[in-house]
């Protein structure tokens, strides 16, 4: 059986049952209607990149989402914040071909640096960052707090 093509191209909002089901194999479970909610917000934001790896039959395998970043202690950076691939279309250069899109998008945008977290615990991840080129710049603890009468994102 031969490889599948993989076209990598923006996110559409009809794209959200498959990316909902992408989150949970992400281990951020979400529901279509959470995405969507999600998608109304980001896509059209120039400072938002989201684009979706899709097979011949018009299938969501992966995608990514990448950001422009401006901090009061950095000049201004893109940052992934979000990356997965189908677990049964791994290894096949999906996530180097989202990854590839994302930084593309990056630079079209001024950006010299493109930044990425990853859990302590995803080492394969840590390892496919760095076949990539990337390196580690710091280890840190996560923080969060949930606010009353949030709007339940966190």
């Amino acid at each position: 059986m031969g490889e599948e093509t993989v076209r990598i191209r923006a996110v559409r909002a009809p794209d959200a049952p498959a990316l909902a089901q992408l989150c949970g194999q992400l281990g951020y479970p979400a529901t279509t209607e959470q995405i969507v909610r999600r998608l109304v917000v980001l896509l059209d934001r120039a400072d938002q990149g989201l684009f979706a790896a899709e097979v011949a039959d018009g299938r969501v395998v992966g995608w990514i989402h990448v950001q422009s970043r401006s901090t009061l202690e950095s000049d201004p950076f893109a940052e992934i914040c979000g990356l997965v691939v189908d677990e049964g279309q791994r290894g096949r250069g999906v996530g180097r071909d989202l990854v590839a899109a994302a930084e593309r998008w990056s630079a079209a945008r001024g950006h010299v640096v493109v930044r990425v977290r990853s859990n302590v615990i995803r080492v394969d991840t840590h390892r496919f960052y760095q076949q990539l080129g990337y390196a580690t710049i710091k280890s840190q603890i996560s923080f969060a707090k949930s606010l009353p009468n949030g709007t339940g994102a966190a």
